[in-house]
């Protein structure tokens, strides 16, 4: 560290004694010690010219990363290790080599894994998709790497308001659209909630603080509902002699912000902003059945909602998550949620797949839930040869799902995800029960194989051996082994037609004495105008080609020529990748709506969100629809960023009063008399504003209702939405998504 200012080293010191504090639980010998020790200095010295874009010398980076590993997540030495280590094979002349000498070949495979997905996947979509793939191939093999992973996002995420405004936004989205989940899905709940939270308070930061801002004005408030429903059940289990610790945990600001959005409540509306959890510190022995004597103590004082019971210590989740969960009417007349779970099932939810490792040996076969999910993506993983976009929306079918519990015909166990139908059951079976399933008995009875299964269903499946995969089951299946068997299926089947097609082909071609090559093949898939060569082979198997056109294009020498057609030259089109060449690549090129920057090219409103001027927007290329312009809290926004990132243009408006922009605004309240009049009054004469449509419905006294009007923009919007909600009887106004 001789190179290091003296600031830079009490900056880098201060740190690396912090993570020696985390790391020593995982610390049992002094060779530990020495092996993190080691790992410091050879990053410290391989990252001494780089700093990061907030100015910290870029060593802190690394420790910080190590330091979530063995603090948040709870690794062992050789995590902390690579964590130290994951960025030098990729940014500094350390080689994959360098790491197996110095550390060991265990070293050197996560350090190779985590170089394979580094970076923040913005270059184009093949690149960004790969990426992500390569990230899940590495499940299997080691899932430390994902751990590192995800450390290492979590660290860029604390540390993402030094970034520019556009790159908060992408790499916001990547994090909510698979780390996030992934993080869930590993039983990293710590972890998945800090991602969640972080990602909305950059892609939606006014909404952020409103939400934060409320909590932190209420939080008094909770503390003396939670010690006041608290205090009678803490002197029944002392009394009984459990041993126990009660905490009150909030709900994410990012759930709220979920529940508000997908619920349409208000904040004030949402009675489960916070739970109450009992933990237990009791023998594995006992687990079970203190539980269950918390859970009498508990209901024995406050009414319990019979249909909000959850036993997720008998049959544990699909991540090893252990709790049980009731929902009882406090004396206030709120309803609260109750978990009770003991000291190592907390550890497990916290820490998921990390605890879930150093407790295995003690629960037997309980604890294989993890055990399970990695199989089947070992399989999705060896068995999928689909396009890198389909494998990665396969693979997340996977990550963020309730599961449902169901039985074979002779009493076995399955877990699925909620939504999935009798079909997904017949692949959970086995691929080839789901490709030649024809139907289903669900407790005796038979349905169709788009049924949807219930937790407790018992389904025996019926096959035949003249089944083939429809297309039409992908409309239905939610797994993804299921997704990704048909999709194979189809294809074998499509390849198969599609050789049949080239035997009819080569025959017509020899016909007329003409070669079957390359030549030949671009010059026929510009004459039918088809995407490739196996498109027009599949074409002519299903006599949707006539090739009596190809003699139209034979010339004097024999050879197949396209130019022999006489063709009218269509209008140029810019192309995609001339759009993106103009205006992609340019952190500082910002289009502005309304003014003359997008000549020659074609942009409209995504009907998704329908932004109008004062509305947060981006832009993005589409195949044929030149840019289209979407809100930055539009429904797809997270994919498109996510997935495209190099396709998302910056946008601004320019002022654009004389233009009119549809909005939808959705109201309810108290049917009083005239209350219909008043608004229409109020839109169209007070406002002068244009109502393009209105519907309004009315049920016991209370009614809902839906108005397009034509705008100018967020402003005189605004203006709509704060006068309407000033007419009596009208509790709720909000413009819709």
């Amino acid at each position: 560290m001789t190179e290091y200012s003296e600031s830079d080293k009490k900056i880098i010191l201060n740190a690396y004694k912090g993570l020696l504090r985390a790391s020593k639980h995982a610390r049992k010998t002094p060779e530990d010690t020495a092996r993190i020790r080691k790992a410091f200095n050879v990053a410290a010295d391989a990252h001494m010219s780089m700093r990061r874009k907030s100015g910290e010398p870029y060593i802190t980076h690394p420790i910080a990363v190590a330091r979530i590993c063995a603090e948040e997540i709870g690794l062992g030495v050789t995590s902390i290790v690579c964590a130290l280590l994951h960025d030098t094979v990729e940014d500094t002349e350390i080689t994959l080599e360098d790491i197996e000498s110095l550390f060991g070949e265990k070293e050197r495979q996560i350090i190779d894994g985590l170089t394979k997905i580094s970076g923040v996947f913005d270059f184009s979509t093949s690149d960004q998709a790969e990426n992500f793939r390569k990230m899940i191939l590495t499940l299997p093999d080691d899932v430390r790497v994902i751990f590192i992973k995800l450390a290492d996002r979590l660290h860029n995420m604390r540390t993402l308001g030094s970034m520019r405004r556009d790159k908060q936004l992408k790499i916001g989205s990547e994090t909510l659209f698979l780390y996030a989940p992934l993080a869930h899905r590993l039983g990293l709940y710590g972890v998945k909630t800090e991602l969640e939270d972080l990602s909305l308070k950059y892609k939606e930061p006014e909404e952020y603080q409103e939400i934060e801002t409320k909590l932190a004005k209420t939080k008094d408030v909770r503390l003396r509902f939670i010690n006041s429903f608290t205090s009678p059940i803490k002197k029944e289990l002392e009394k009984q002699g459990l041993k126990f610790s009660i905490k009150g945990r909030t709900k994410s600001i990012f759930s709220i912000w979920n529940k508000i959005k997908t619920k349409h409540v208000s904040f004030e509306e949402i009675y489960d902003i916070f739970a109450i959890r009992i933990i237990l510190d009791t023998p594995v022995s006992d687990e079970k059945a203190d539980c269950w004597k918390v859970y009498s103590i508990v209901t024995d004082y406050y009414r319990p909602n019979p249909d909000r019971l959850r036993d997720w210590i008998t049959t544990p989740r699909g991540n090893g998550y252990e709790s049980l969960h009731t929902t009882v009417m406090s004396p206030t007349g709120k309803w609260v949620e109750v978990q009770i779970r003991t000291n190592r099932m907390d550890e497990v939810a916290e820490k998921g797949l990390a605890a879930h490792w150093r407790y295995k040996e003690n629960k037997g076969d309980k604890g294989s839930g993890f055990d399970n999910w990695i199989n089947k993506i070992r399989d999705l993983v060896e068995n999928n040869n689909s396009e890198t976009l389909d494998f990665i929306d396969d693979f997340k079918l996977s990550l963020y799902a309730d599961e449902i519990y169901v039985f074979t015909p002779k009493g076995e166990l399955k877990m699925l995800p909620a939504k999935a139908t009798a079909l997904d059951f017949a692949f959970d079976i086995h691929s080839d029960v789901g490709i030649k399933c024809i139907g289903a008995k669900v407790n005796h009875k038979l349905v169709p194989l788009s049924h949807q299964l219930k937790s407790g269903d018992q389904i025996e499946i019926i096959t035949s051996n003249k089944q083939i995969p429809k297309e039409a089951w992908l409309n239905f299946v939610v797994t993804s082994k299921a997704k990704s068997k048909i999709k194979q299926s189809i294809k074998e089947a499509y390849n198969k037609i599609a050789e049949n097609g080239k035997e009819i082909l080569q025959r017509k071609l020899n016909q007329l004495k003409v070669k079957l090559n390359d030549k030949s093949i671009y010059e026929l898939v510009k004459l039918y105008n088809v995407k490739n060569f196996p498109e027009l082979n599949y074409r002519i198997a299903k006599g949707k080609i006539n090739l009596s056109k190809i003699k139209t294009i034979v010339d004097k020498g024999g050879e197949l020529n396209y130019d022999l057609v006489k063709v009218v030259e269509p209008k140029k089109e810019k192309s995609t990748e001339e759009i993106i060449k103009t205006f992609g690549g340019k952190a500082s090129e910002t289009i502005i709506l309304g003014d003359d920057s997008l000549k020659q090219v074609d942009y409209t409103f995504a009907k998704c969100c329908s932004p109008i001027p004062g509305d947060n927007v981006f832009g993005f290329i589409t195949i044929k629809d030149g840019i289209k312009i979407h809100r930055n809290n539009c429904p797809n926004a997270t994919q498109l960023m996510s997935h495209y990132a190099y396709r998302v243009l910056k946008v601004m408006w320019k002022s654009q009063k004389l233009k009119e922009f549809s909005a939808e605004i959705h109201f309810t309240g108290i049917d009083n008399f005239g209350i219909l009049h008043s608004i229409t009054d109020l839109i169209s004469n007070s406002l002068n504003i244009n109502m393009q449509s209105l519907n309004i419905g009315s049920n016991d006294g209370i009614f809902e209702g839906t108005i397009k009007a034509l705008v100018h923009d967020t402003a005189h919007l605004d203006q709509l939405i704060s006068k309407m909600k000033k007419i009596e009887g009208l509790n709720k106004v909000t413009r819709t998504s």
